[in-house]
């Protein structure tokens, strides 16, 4: 019963929050998922690394092409460095999976973090 309610309350919870928040909260997830990583670096599979890696990749392609596409109101400006900044995420992920090493993770995490902290904040 305990479980049900569990995801009851998770399925409403999706549903009530704002698409800006659930973008946060998707980085923050894809950010935690690199930093297990990372601080378990020599400890993780290879293919828990690839894992962690192709869901953030798939985020930032998510991200990318919504925050990116005509229907989208957001200045072109603004568009074009959400674009640039996906492609530099791309980069380092293939930076990361030809040459895997830990460090390299840190910018990916850091990313996450700041975008989503951005997401977060309210306008004045």
């Amino acid at each position: 019963m305990y479980k049900q309610a569990a995801q009851a309350y998770q399925k409403t919870s999706q549903v009530a929050v704002s698409p800006r928040e659930l973008e946060a909260t998707l980085l923050m997830k894809a950010a935690a998922r690199l930093q297990l990583i990372k601080d378990e670096w020599d400890e993780s599979s290879f293919a828990e690394k690839d894992e962690a890696l192709t869901y953030n990749r798939k985020l930032w392609t998510v991200l990318v092409t919504s925050a990116t596409s005509d229907e989208n109101p957001l200045p072109q400006d603004v568009k074009n460095n959400l674009a640039t900044l996906g492609v530099f995420v791309f980069k380092q992920t293939m930076a990361v999976m030809m040459d895997p090493q830990p460090e390299k993770l840190g910018t990916l995490i850091s990313i996450n973090r700041n975008i989503a902290e951005g997401l977060r904040a309210r306008p004045e």
